[in-house]
């Protein structure tokens, strides 16, 4: 009963002004969240702040660890490399303005693979969630074509699309798609029936089903998906770059290991992870905006 209250309450909220919204958010707080709220949210913000600081010692551990092995096993600089040596080299790449450019291009690949490729397999993924005929038609080839790995095909796509930016971002969306387009599927199948009959019932269009249950219904899903492609289109750009390409951080990395500069192959790396940490977390940002429902629920358990 009182979590009906509450979602009416929460409802009305959006058609008050802004004085009256902060008067309704008040009452909300104060009557209808459960009594261990505050604790609980108190210890969300110690748990956070845990995390906080495994931020930094992970990284100083990993360094240390790094910088012990290369001082214990007495190996040169063109097989293990020292930190301040991986640092000494970043600073250079960055002032001499290649590490800029090549980053550049690679996060333009990963960016164009990651956007055609997740638009696609919304698409493929529709149509499939909605046709019986053709999930059995195109889920056999699907399934097959991941058996095949993208790097015995991206000498194929060099040779018949050449050596340019279309080609990698043709192979990071190669990449993306799969993983996008399964979650796809999966979340708009998890819509239960019951409520997609409900609103036909009630005279909905199919682009209010679709907008109004299908989408939010799908979007956990679908979101855990797209996290997925994110990192993998790192993969897809630099697997394009080593078949065939004069630029990118693939490119970098080649020429670091074609001249024994194991220190330019550690910065190229170390930015590849940066960028694909940097796309993961602008997907979790966009989970946390449209998901916000889900995180207030696990903050505040009844």
């Amino acid at each position: 009963m009182n979590e009906g209250i509450t979602h009416l309450l929460m409802g009305c909220l959006c058609l008050t002004t802004p004085k009256t919204n902060h008067l309704f958010s008040g009452f909300l707080m104060h009557d209808l969240l459960p009594r261990n709220a505050p604790v609980r949210g108190i210890f969300i913000l110690k748990n956070n702040a845990r995390i906080r600081k495994s931020w930094f010692i992970v990284p100083a551990a990993f360094l240390a660890a790094w910088q012990l092995t290369v001082s214990l096993s007495g190996l040169p600089p063109f097989i293990l490399p020292s930190p301040a040596a991986v640092y000494d080299r970043f600073v250079l790449a960055v002032a001499d303005g290649s590490l800029a450019l090549h980053s550049m291009v690679t996060l333009t690949e990963m960016l164009s693979g990651l956007g055609v490729g997740t638009l696609l397999a919304i698409l493929f993924g529709y149509v499939l969630a909605k046709s019986t005929l053709f999930e059995r038609l195109v889920s056999p080839l699907l399934v097959a074509s991941q058996a095949v790995p993208i790097v015995a095909i991206a000498p194929l796509l060099v040779i018949w699309f050449g050596n340019g930016f279309f080609t990698k971002a043709l192979i990071c969306s190669l990449i993306v798609f799969f993983p996008v387009f399964v979650n796809t599927v999966v979340g708009l199948k998890s819509v239960p029936h019951s409520l997609s009959d409900l609103m036909r019932t009630l005279g909905a269009t199919p682009a209010q089903i679709l907008f109004s249950l299908e989408i939010p219904s799908a979007m956990a899903v679908f979101l855990s998906g797209l996290k997925i492609g994110a990192t993998l289109s790192v993969i897809g750009a630099v697997v394009g770059e080593f078949v065939g390409s004069d630029q990118g951080l693939g490119f970098l990395i080649n020429v670091g290991r074609g001249l024994y500069d194991t220190a330019l192959v550690f910065v190229a790396v170390f930015t590849l992870v940066f960028l694909a940490l940097a796309i993961y977390a602008v997907v979790s940002f966009l989970e946390k905006t449209f998901l916000w429902w889900r995180d207030a629920k696990s903050a505040y358990p009844q």
